[in-house]
């Protein structure tokens, strides 16, 4: 059951008192939801405007989900994660900050900072890290990041939302224990470091939903001292029973679960005072970023874009294996092989609502092109890894109306008069709030002419969610229903199915595209639509694919395989199944590497994959999703002229059974966290199983002495030493252990990290803070057990060559 919040206000909001007595019981109501999607309620009469939130957190959309205006793409959170670096989170997160001004944000709803409880997560790649300590610090810096440039972060989901399946309505029951050590320590580091707002989640905790749930209460209010408002995630809040819990703000509005609010402070079964500390929250927000008369809105630093996303792109990539084949001289290579899917079409970013429209996407073949300028590289797709149809490249579009590039999008009501249109310069559109009147369409036409590049079949369509027929020069080619599978609505809004047919082309003759979409008229997304026209890949041969790929590496010097993912394995709305890369892109590597060729492999991926051929090839680069700079970034590694940064922020497993937990679909229901304290490495060091690569690893391209560990008060200070002949970055992990305990404790667990740089033959000190709550465990409070801890300090959780004795007194 719920609990009633208490109706005392943090001193933050005492100065609010009286812009709160001006308002009408209508008006406070209405401004604890959304006006729209993305904005709330504007209060002209006390000097209020709206407040406009925004989708990242890898980037900043705004409220328009437009090409015509692109956004920053970050790479993503495990990315980010990946380099370890707290001074990069913060300029992330300033980055962010700059983006959301530019695009008139306020509210960043980001980071997304749940915990990567089971490689099959389908948000794994938005998320940080396995281990709470990594996250946590990384987030509090992001919001510092943010936050000190005047727009407000939003860590979620508050708590426990770490995978998808039946996301709305699973109820996860986890002990008390790990509930505070694990999922919700990342929330209370935010906390402390001042995030303005938290985002709730769609999930239950303990048999209630989060929107409605005494976690909001205590710890987030009463032990912490949050005094930020609560926002839910996109329709989850559920009924009246949120008003008095820590729920402030029901988001998009008008919320129907809250339509009645004034009747129910009227009648008594809500209490008022409960909608006044919303209502002042929510004024405490908007004074802190700038919407309320006299409060000044920070501006944000210059921030150089492209420049900063390729720079986080090279300190989140881990170098998993190298024999000495990189870094790649680029001044004496005169044959490249660049192979697979991937290279040309890279994933920049994870699919589902952190999705950002970018300006461009340099690609790891444009980036090894420009880089290995004096070489022959060659091209081959290897294997098929998209799946559905990809828009048609701008180039080959021609608006019929203004004969720019692009297409001419219409809106029908009922009766079929036309009520709206505007020229797009995409195929892949969506639209989720903004101006288009997709509530009062019931029909939308997609017209444009289509220049094919080359001569051929072309399977041709559609992805989406709604009926649609397509036609091609006036004659019907599609007419059809896409088959949704699952009961997600965001998936299927996101990641829509695709219909094709078979078109024969003529390079350089155009082709007439129409597409008619029929649209709902009720239901919860129908003010919101998605679709992409275009083409599917044809994999109908995929032998010959792999067999001029193996032509193309067996005459080259070296070959760069790059595989991945796409948007149908990693996003929002559903879990992963497995950990296989899809389509054939395993044989690939081995038929490449079969060659004697050097062969060094990309991985595209925002999560664990699994990399059976591991052992075959001459070096392993993990990538992530690099954001929209990925192709340079991956050339500068390769070439040697930026150290690969990153270590792994979680276990990569050799095969999806040695993984200790996997469990992310609910049995009647409900997802029980039997693995208790024990994920990631934490679960990997109980098991018989190796990884093929421990938390924490990554290699760089010089060699490091490990000298000595001391401590320093609240601190531990290590120093170690550049042996090699060129500058690199070191990743030093502080591990504790408490092998005499009285309570269950993981066998080691992270306390403490820090990013070095030094150049060739130069010694550093690393300096870690260190504070005994890093040792403490909870037990209604937090208590460190007195006794002789060992800290243990090194590369890895499994490469640890130095250690430290810490004892605490009884």
């Amino acid at each position: 059951m719920t609990t009633p919040a208490t109706s005392v206000q943090p001193a933050s909001v005492s100065h609010l008192v009286p812009l709160l007595a001006k308002l009408t019981l209508e008006q406070k109501a209405a401004l604890v939801q959304g006006a729209d999607f993305w904005t709330t309620v504007p209060l002209p009469e006390i000097g209020l405007r709206a407040i406009t939130l925004s989708d990242g957190p890898a980037g900043v959309r705004g409220p328009r989900w437009d090409e015509r205006e692109p956004s920053l793409n970050l790479p993503s959170g495990s990315a980010l994660a990946a380099s370890w670096d707290v001074d990069l989170a913060y300029r992330y997160g300033a980055a962010a900050a700059s983006e959301a001004r530019r695009k008139g944000v306020d509210v960043v709803l980001g980071p997304t900072i749940n915990l990567h409880r089971s490689p099959l997560g389908g948000r794994h790649f938005e998320c940080f890290s396995e281990d709470p300590e990594l996250t946590a610090e990384l987030a509090a810096a992001y919001v510092r990041g943010l936050q000190d440039n005047g727009v407000a972060a939003t860590p979620k989901h508050y708590v426990a939302n770490d995978s998808e399946t039946d996301r709305f309505t699973v109820d996860v029951q986890v002990d008390e224990r790990p509930l505070r050590e694990l999922y919700l320590a990342p929330f209370e580091r935010a906390v402390e470091a001042g995030a303005w707002s938290i985002m709730s989640a769609y999930n239950s905790v303990d048999g209630v939903t989060m929107t409605e749930n005494d976690l909001l209460e205590t710890p987030l209010n009463t032990e912490w001292g949050f005094d930020g408002v609560v926002v839910s995630d996109w329709t989850a809040v559920r009924s009246l029973a949120a008003v008095p819990a820590g729920q402030d703000l029901a988001m998009p509005g008008p919320a129907p679960a809250w339509a009645d609010l004034v009747a129910a402070v009227r009648d008594g079964r809500v209490q008022e005072e409960d909608l006044d500390r919303k209502v002042l929250r929510i004024l405490l927000l908007a004074e802190r970023v700038g919407a309320l008369d006299g409060a000044e809105q920070l501006e944000p630093a210059p921030l150089d874009g492209p420049a900063f996303a390729r720079e986080a792109a090279v300190a989140g990539t881990v170098l998993l294996a190298n024999d000495g084949v990189l870094p790649l001289d680029a001044a004496s290579l005169r044959r490249v092989a660049v192979i697979g899917h991937n290279a040309r079409e890279a994933r920049t970013q994870g699919g589902g609502s952190a999705t950002v429209i970018p300006e461009h996407v340099t690609s790891p073949l444009d980036g090894i092109r420009q880089l290995f300028a004096v070489a022959d590289v060659r091209y081959e797709l290897g294997a098929v890894v998209q799946e559905g149809v990809a828009e048609i490249p701008l180039a080959q579009l021609t608006n019929p109306v203004t004969g720019e590039p692009g297409v001419r999008v219409t809106f029908f009501d009922a009766e079929g008069a036309e009520i709206f249109a505007e020229d797009r310069r995409s195929t892949a559109l969506v639209w989720f709030g903004g101006d288009a009147p997709i509530a009062a369409s019931r029909r939308v036409e997609i017209d444009g002419c289509f220049t094919p590049a080359e001569s051929g079949e072309v399977l041709l369509g559609f992805a989406g969610a709604n009926p649609g027929r397509l036609f091609v020069d006036g004659e019907l080619l599609l007419d059809d229903t896409p088959v949704v599978e699952g009961t997600d609505l965001g998936a299927a809004f996101l990641n829509p199915p695709s219909l094709t047919a078979a078109v024969q082309t003529q390079a350089g003759v155009a082709l007439r595209i129409r597409t008619e979409l029929t649209l709902a008229q009720e239901g919860a997304l129908a003010g919101a639509l998605s679709v992409t026209v275009g083409t599917a890949p044809d994999d109908s041969d995929p032998g010959a694919l792999i067999a001029r790929a193996v032509e193309a590496a067996a005459a080259a010097e070296v070959a760069v395989v790059v595989v991945g993912t796409n948007a149908k394995v990693e996003s929002e709305g559903y879990d992963r199944t497995d950990l296989d890369l899809p389509g054939r892109q395993d044989d690939l590597v081995r038929a490449v590497a079969a060659t004697g060729t050097p062969t060094v492999v990309v991985v595209n991926a925002g999560s664990p994959v699994v990399l059976p051929w591991a052992g075959d090839v001459s070096a392993v680069v993990q990538g992530y999703f690099g954001g929209q700079e990925f192709g340079p970034a991956i050339a500068d590694v390769l070439s040697g002229a930026a150290e690969p940064g990153g270590r792994l922020p979680t276990t990569w497993p050799a095969a999806l059974g040695d993984v200790p937990v996997t469990d992310v679909t609910p049995t009647d229901g409900v997802l029980r966290y039997t693995e208790g304290l024990h994920i990631g490495y934490r679960a990997w060091l109980r098991s018989d199983a190796a990884p093929a690569f421990p938390f924490g690893h990554g290699l760089g391209y010089t060699t490091w002495s490990w000298g000595v560990a001391q401590r320093d008060g609240d601190s531990v200070e290590v120093t170690l030493a550049n042996t090699g002949a060129r500058p690199g970055k070191q990743v030093v992990q502080v591990y504790a252990e408490a092998g005499g305990s009285a309570v269950e404790r993981p066998e080691r667990w992270l306390v403490g990290f820090a990013t070095v740089a030094a150049g060739a033959g130069e010694t550093v000190t690393a300096t870690i803070p260190l504070p005994e709550r890093r040792l403490a465990y909870w037990n209604d409070g937090w208590v460190v057990e007195p006794g002789t801890y060992a800290l243990r300090i090194g590369s890895s959780v499994a490469e640890l060559p130095l250690s430290l004795d810490w004892t605490i007194d009884a």
